[in-house]
Order: structure tokens, then sequence, then C-alpha cells
């Protein structure tokens, strides 16, 4: 029982270290998190925790998760399962499909409403005085431009996306098929578009349901769950249009449950974005910095989780030697 002993015993060191080391020596506790960080992170995925990063709804606030994955994907901090309602499946799809982050981040600045929708002047209007919806079908057709037509089971880092059925209520975890429709499925935000037809259901924005989908990332098995939240200061928006208020009154339902949600994580990255509101696209460059500054600046408390979570494996698996 020596080697579980020890691995204990490193454990402890490694949570006190923070706040137990002396200031002229600050670090000795990033050498030994640094150590163990190297050592496990290269490691198989059976052969280290599970990590899961959840990335929430948020409109254009969540293209901070693209700034975010820009620090992790440098730092080559393991994913084995991604996470996402809303634009967080967007991004996700596109991470989990191998597009590299700098392209994504090009996408990201280059994209507008009307590459995703049919939303024009016109067509507003219209939705005013009629029953018809608008159309998210370009987003799908804009996806699949660059992922292709790749099904889940053709990616290599695991990837759900939450959405909700429009007729029962439910919340649905979407982990097969067709990646684009799904996450285009999961982005589809009720009243203003059409819901996304699959299979015997009619699917909605997930963020209706979950908007941080932490539980679901526990339910598959995820050992270690980061979680990437752009909060919104509701009453720093200006809304002023027909899109913009059903996007924040979307996201101001689900506030409070999403704070119970981030509870179930090992690590929030919370970028600040508070004063973008939910439609502004135009602002994806400042989302995007905001990403990577929160992400770089939680850097060290995404080692030191993980590297106490791979000695916390090895002190449950390691035998007597």
């Amino acid at each position: 029982m020596i080697r579980r002993a020890r691995v204990a015993a490193l454990v402890a060191v490694l949570s006190v270290f923070g706040a137990a080391v002396r200031p002229e020596t600050p670090a000795a506790g990033d050498l030994l998190r640094d150590a163990l960080w190297l050592k496990h992170r290269g490691r198989p995925a059976g052969q280290r925790p599970r990590v899961a990063l959840v990335l929430s709804g948020g409109g254009a606030r969540g293209l901070a998760h693209i700034g975010a994955l820009k620090v992790l994907a440098r730092e080559k901090v393991p994913v084995d399962l991604i996470v996402g309602t809303s634009v967080g499946s967007i991004v996700g799809a596109l991470y989990a499909a191998e597009v590299p982050v700098d392209e994504i981040e090009t996408m990201a600045a280059r994209v507008g409403w009307d590459k995703l929708t049919d939303v024009s002047t016109a067509r507003v209007v219209r939705l005013l005085v009629s029953e018809r919806l608008l159309s998210t079908a370009k987003m799908e057709d804009y996806l699949t431009a660059r992922i292709g037509p790749r099904v889940f089971a053709d990616l290599k880092t695991e990837l759900a996306c939450v959405a909700a059925d429009l007729r029962t209520g439910e919340e649905i975890i979407l982990r097969e098929g067709p990646v684009a429709l799904a996450a285009r499925a999961s982005a589809t935000m009720p009243g203003v578009f059409d819901p996304v037809p699959y299979r015997h259901r009619l699917l909605i924005d997930g963020g209706v349901v979950n908007n941080v989908p932490t539980d679901v990332a526990r339910r598959l098995g995820a050992d270690i769950v980061i979680c990437v939240y752009p909060a919104a200061d509701f009453s720093r928006h200006n809304v002023t249009n027909v899109l913009s208020t059903l996007m924040q009154a979307l996201y101001i339902q689900g506030q409070v449950i999403s704070e119970e949600r981030l509870k179930l994580a090992d690590l929030v990255i919370r970028p600040d974005v508070a004063d973008i509101s939910a439609s502004e696209l135009g602002r994806s460059r400042e989302a995007m910095d905001a990403g990577q500054r929160a992400a770089e600046a939680a850097l060290p408390e995404i080692k030191n989780v993980l590297a106490a979570k791979f000695l916390e494996r090895a002190a449950r698996g390691a035998g007597p030697r």
C-alpha cells in the first residue's frame, strides 16, 4: 500500500500548495503541478480521467467559446467529450470535427445572421403579420460546407448537442446522425425560427431546457467538467428589435437554472462579455478575445484540477507495490 499512500499524500500537498506556500517561494506549487500535468495529459483516454468541456448557449456572447478553445488547444488540455447548447453546439461541432481553431475564429469574424438564417427586413416584417416563421436551413448548409456530411460516429472527440422537443418540452440529447443538423436544431430559437424536424420530433434551441448542460456531461461519464459560461448583464443591453427581444427573454428564463447547473462543474471559465447582447454578431472579435483572456487566467486552476484528478485516479487504482 506504499504507492497508494504516496499518491494520496501528493494529492493533499497539491490541494494546499496555493494557500500554504510562502510568498517568497511561489513557484514550488507550480513546479509540482506542472510536472504532474505534463506527465498525465498525454495519456490515452482510458488511462486518465474523462474530461468534458461544456459550452453554454448565449448567442453572440457564445463566440467567447472560440477564444477559450484557442487556449485549451494550445495547452493540449485533453478533451474527451464536448456538450453544447445552442451556439455552444455550433462551436463544439466545428471543434469536434477537427476544424482548426484559427479557422473557426476567421469564420466567426465574418459570419452574420444572413449566412445562418433567412433573416431580412422584409421577412421580419412578414413574421409580424403572418404565422410563417423564419428558417435556419442556411445554418445547416453553412456547417455542412465546413465539416462535410459527417455523422457523430465520425468524430474523434465525442459530441453531444442539447435541444428541446417543442411538442413535449423534453430535453433531447443528440448523439447520432448528421452533426450539422444536430447543431442547427440545438441553436434554433423558438418564436422566430421554424422548429427542426428530427425523426418524430420538432426540435428547438436547447437553451429553453438546459443552457448549461453540466448535468449531461456527468451523465455521460465525465470525471472532470470544465464549463465555459459567457454570462450576460441584461440591464446593460439595448433591446431594439424582435430578434434581440426574444433572445434576451430566452436567456433570462434560464439564468437561475444555469447558476445551479454551474455547481456541477469542477471549473467554470467566465468570459467578460456581459455587455454584448445575444444578437450582436458584429462584436465577435470582442467576444473571442474575452474568451481567450478568461481561459488564460483560468489556466493555473485548470492544471490544478486536472493534476489533482489524475492523482486521485491513480490513488484509487494503485495496488500494493
